[in-house]
């Protein structure tokens, strides 16, 4: 498995600022209905529930959201940079500003977790960080995204 598999480069955004989660998670509905015809409302649903039980901010300004959908025959994602960080309720208390959502089949297992242990590991690599924070153009985030973590695919 690797992120090219599951990022389309369509399901990336930049956002100059975002004003809540609730708004983040309609944004991130908007792109994976627009990337991979999923109910937008859905989707939104989905996030909101996920993140009722305990946030998804994973630390050093970084937001994995991730959801179960009906439906979905794989696992799919999107990405986006915030160019002003925001309050995630992250396990360091650190505003969020790289948002990479995770939507999995509804029956999905393994899948699953593969996706979400090869985002983690991708995301906590700071080199690739300070590149995505340093860029704007959405086909340079996902080349950035999906040059390198092949390599250490789960």
């Amino acid at each position: 498995m690797n992120i090219a598999k599951i990022l389309d480069p369509q399901a990336i955004k930049v956002v100059g600022k975002m004003t809540s989660k609730k708004r983040l998670f309609q944004d991130l509905g908007e792109i994976a209905a627009s990337a991979y015809g999923l109910s937008e409302n859905g989707t939104v649903d989905a996030l909101q529930a996920r993140e009722s039980l305990g946030p998804t901010g994973v630390g050093h300004g970084i937001a994995l959201p991730h959801a179960r959908i009906e439906g979905l025959e794989r696992v799919v994602g999107a990405f986006m940079r915030l160019e002003s960080p925001m309050d995630f309720d992250a396990v360091d208390r650190q505003p969020v500003d790289l948002v990479f959502a995770l939507f999995a089949p509804a029956e999905s297992g393994v899948d699953h977790l593969k996706a979400l242990a090869l985002v983690s590991r991708t995301m906590r690599d700071s080199d690739i960080c300070a590149k995505l924070r340093a860029n704007n153009d959405p086909a340079t985030l996902h080349a950035i995204l999906t040059e390198g973590p092949a390599i250490k695919a789960a």
